[in-house]
Order: structure tokens, then C-alpha cells, then sequence
């Protein structure tokens, strides 16, 4: 929906504006149900705002009425957030003094880091079950504005006429639908068009293989790719890995590696990345570099291991590089294959802390942005080795040996050390929101998830609406 600038998310019932996860379907849910569910739910919240920065959507909160736990971190992804002064609604964040665990979403994060709320009314507020008022929440800072019920109708259309007239999105262009996915499920993994998945559950590893487009099948141009819609191959292939990734971790959680694969036309690639480089104004070009970027996002903060396989036939050049940038590890073939750089490897498929994956990995803007000059050039594994972008370049005699000895060794690993590892060393640098929140998730409700007090028998999440109070261990560790 192109058309579309602005969205206003609101409830349709009176006096309830959101109450955020079923409580009762969390306190069944088995520890890895739980942080699926708290990643993806955050995912989708970084997916709101990333479609604030970068695609001209602006997003306000309408709260008309009670707004709890979720509900307000929802509410907290917003551009701007607003609410009835009816004397009664309230705004809060009780899962500490209801629940004994953590806001799952970003809640506290949000609130010091993006509304700038003083730590010490952060404190009350979320120790506060009943939380607080429309003219108290407007005072702290957890609200933009509000109105009297009489006027709020009026005040959430003023905002909404103002953001929308700030949009370059275009008010007369047609969208596409997207159709469901061709996805086929076999005995070992997934297939899809451009993506596929092959699945050794006894060995603890998957191998993911993205297929680039042949040559001569990208659309040259804008009217190419408007004609080719949904089918084109960068809007096509980046939904297929968006959803393989997703399938992987809430069915498959015994694998522990993903072995990244591509195949294809490198000329291919780089086509398609010069085209959606020189149309990036245009908003379904613009729409389908936030898809690719949002689902290269989730494979970053997958607690997965990811080993790039770069052998004959690999395509991993510009868009498709991302993935063999993306992982812990990369291996070159010393003789055949080569890689290249393309102009989107330098800007718009950012990681979630806002940097490229080359700036990233150097830990260096200016070393990174040095590699520009590459940037269509064919470079065997000497070059890539000379430059810094893979890891290793073992010859043909060690090659099968090295990659099955390197997969084998991650394997036996622990996979708890190996998440809080990777999760560190991925992203260097500056900490933007976005990367606070995944890291304070997976290091702290993560485990306060583990702990008697919220999920014991006797623990607050167990015994929520049973009347019976939670028995904590009182021991601060």
C-alpha cells in the first residue's frame, strides 16, 4: 500500500487500547517458545521503526484506553504516542511487579534510550502494576500529548494530517500483492524458487543455498521491474530467506550451524544491485531494499552459527555478499571462485546497530569505505584474503577436510557459550537501541525466563491469575 503514509494503530474496543502478550499462554510456553516469541514480536517493532527511518511510513500511537505490557511497547515504537485524558486509562509496564520477568519487547530500553524518560520516574513507573494516568504519563514523558475524549478524535487527525504531509510516498501509486510463498517441504528441509534448505538433524547443521537469477533475467529498468513485481528476484529471494530463516528456528532449534551456500551468476547479482542502486528513489525498489535489509536483520541476531561456504559455482557478490559478511566465519576455495563488492554493500542493507556489515567487521568506517574502489571487480580468494573478507582460503587437497573438521568442532560446542559469544562479536562498535534491546533480551530475560521466581511452580508467571501469591527466592545473584 504505497498510498498509505501514515498508520494510526488504535483498538476498536471502548476504554482497551492493548494488554500486549496473553499471559497465560506464556506462563505454558516452553523457555525457547518464549524467546521465539519475544524475538520476533521485537523484530516486528524494529521492523515499524525501520520503516519510520527509511521508507516514509511515520506510525501513531491512539491510546483509547487501558495500555499494558506489550501493548505500550507497541505504543513505544511509534513515532509519536497519544492518549485520552478520561481520568481512568493508564499507561504501563507491569511484568516486574506482576510477573517477576522483563518488558519482553524493548520496553525499558525504549523508555530511557528513545523517550529520554529520567531513570528514577522509569524506576516507578515500571513498578507500578497500575501505572499512571494520561496527565502523569504526559509529565514523565511516556506520552506525546493528550486530549479529553471529546477531542482526542480531532487530535489524533491533526497528527496524522501533519506526519502525512511530511511523507514522499506516493498518494496515486498502485501497490502489489504478495502472494502466498511456493514453498515445498521435503524429508530434508525446505525448497522454495531461489532458496533452499537441506537439513542434517543428526549432525546438528543446515545448509542454506540462495540462487541468483540468470543472466539476462534482470529487468533492466524501472518499467522491468514494476512488469516483473512480486517475481523480481531481489523481492522474491528476500522473502524465501526471510521465511526459511524463521521456519529454522521455531522448528528446527537442534540445528545449531547453518552452512551458507550460494549459486548462480555473480554478473546477475551485480545487475540487479546497479538497478535497485540507480532506482532506489522509487518506492517499491526502496520497499524491496527494506525487505532485503530486514531479513539480512534477522539472520544477524539468529542464535545460530553461520559458516559461508565459498566454492564453484558461488555467486557471493554485492546483495548476495551480505551473507558470507553476515557470518562467523567464511571459506574460500583457493583456485576457481570469486567474490565482488557492489555499491549496496557500502549503504542500505545496514545491520540493526546502523552500520554496514564491511564497517562492521573491520570495526573501521575508513577501512571499509577504502574497499569502494572494488566495487565490481572480480576478486579470487588471494585478493579476498589480501583485503579482509574472508576467513580462510584453504586449496582444493584440504578443502572438504578443513570445511569438515570447522563444522564438526562448532557442533560439539556449547550452544548456550556459542549464542552469548556470537551475539557479542557480531556487532562491534556503537550501541544504537535496537542492538541494546536484542542483547539485554538474550542476556537478561533470557535467563530471569530460567528462573524459579518467574517460571517455578511457585514463580509469579506460573501462578498469575490463580489468586495464590508467587513464593520468591530472595537471593540476589
Amino acid at each position: 500500500n504505497p498510498e498509505v503514509r501514515v498508520v494510526v494503530l488504535t483498538s476498536g474496543k471502548e476504554r482497551v487500547f492493548c494488554s500486549g502478550a496473553n499471559i497465560y499462554m506464556l506462563g505454558q510456553a516452553s523457555h525457547a517458545e518464549k524467546v521465539n516469541f519475544c524475538k520476533f514480536t521485537n523484530e516486528t517493532r524494529n521492523g515499524i521503526e525501520d520503516s519510520s527511518a527509511h521508507s516514509g511510513l511515520k506510525f501513531i500511537a491512539a491510546i483509547n484506553g487501558a495500555c499494558a505490557g506489550g501493548g505500550y511497547e507497541l505504543a513505544l515504537a511509534c513515532d509519536e504516542i497519544l492518549m485520552v485524558d478520561d481520568r481512568s486509562s493508564t499507561v504501563s509496564l507491569p511484568e516486574v511487579p506482576l510477573l517477576a520477568v522483563l518488558p519482553g519487547t524493548g520496553g525499558l530500553t525504549r523508555l530511557v534510550d528513545k523517550r529520554k524518560v529520567r531513570r528514577d520516574l522509569a524506576d516507578v513507573f515500571c513498578t507500578t502494576a497500575e501505572g499512571v494516568r494520561a496527565d502523569r504519563a504526559k509529565a514523565w514523558g511516556l506520552v506525546d500529548q493528550i486530549a479529553p475524549p471529546a477531542r482526542f478524535g480531532q487530535l489524533v487527525e491533526e497528527r496524522a494530517q501533519i506526519l502525512a504531509g511530511e511523507s514522499d510516498r506516493p498518494a496515486d501509486a498502485a501497490g502489489f500483492p504478495l502472494a502466498p510463498l511456493d514453498r515445498v517441504i521435503h524429508e530434508r528441509g525446505y525448497r522454495y524458487r531461489w532458496v533452499e534448505v537441506d537439513i542434517a538433524p543428526g549432525e546438528r547443521v543446515a545448509t542454506l543455498t540462495v540462487a541468483s537469477s540468470g543472466n539476462g533475467e534482470v529487468p533492466a529498468d524501472l518499467d522491468g521491474i514494476v512488469k516483473a513485481g512480486v517475481r523480481w528476484w531481489p523481492l522474491a529471494m528476500a522473502r524465501e530467506l526471510d521465511e526459511a530463516l524463521l521456519m529454522l528456528r521455531a522448528n528446527h532449534r537442534e540445528i545449531g550451524t547453518l552452512v551458507l551456500k550460494t549459486r548462480g551468476a555473480r554478473d546477475a547479482v551485480l545487475a540487479a544491485d546497479r538497478t535497485m542502486v540507480v532506482n532506489h528513489g522509487h518506492w517499491f525498489v526502496r520497499e524491496t531494499i527494506g525487505f532485503l535489509r530486514r531479513a539480512l536483520q534477522r539472520l544477524d541476531v539468529s542464535s545460530r552459527s553461520f559458516f559461508a561456504v565459498i566454492d564453484e559455482g558461488s555467486c557471493f557478490a554485492g546483495s548476495l555478499a551480505e551473507l558470507s559478511l553476515a557470518a562467523d566465519r567464511s571459506y574460500m576455495l583457493a583456485e576457481g571462485p570469486q567474490i565482488a563488492l557492489s555499491a549496496l554493500n557500502f549503504g542500505g542493507l545496514e545491520m540493526v546497530n546502523g552500520r554496514t556489515r564491511l564497517a562492521a567487521r573491520f570495526n573501521d568506517e575508513t577501512r571499509a569505505g577504502a574497499l569502494e574502489r572494488l566495487a565490481g571487480e572480480p576478486l579470487d580468494a588471494q585478493a579476498a584474503l589480501e583485503h579482509g573478507l574472508v576467513t580462510f582460503a584453504p586449496d582444493e587437497l584440504d578443502w572438504d577436510d578443513e570445511i569438515r573438521l570447522a563444522i564438526e568442532e562448532r557442533a560439539s560446542l556449547s550452544p548456550d557459550a556459542l549464542t552469548g559469544m556470537e551475539a557479542s562479536l557480531r556487532f562491534a562498535g556503537p550501541e544504537p537501541v535496537a542492538t541494546k534491546v536484542f542483547g539485554r533480551l538474550s542476556a537478561w530475560q533470557n535467563w530471569i525466563f530460567t528462573r524459579p521466581n518467574a517460571t517455578g511452580d511457585q514463580g509469579a508467571l506460573k501462578r498469575y491469575g490463580s489468586g495464590a501469591r508467587p513464593r520468591f527466592d530472595w537471593e540476589r545473584v
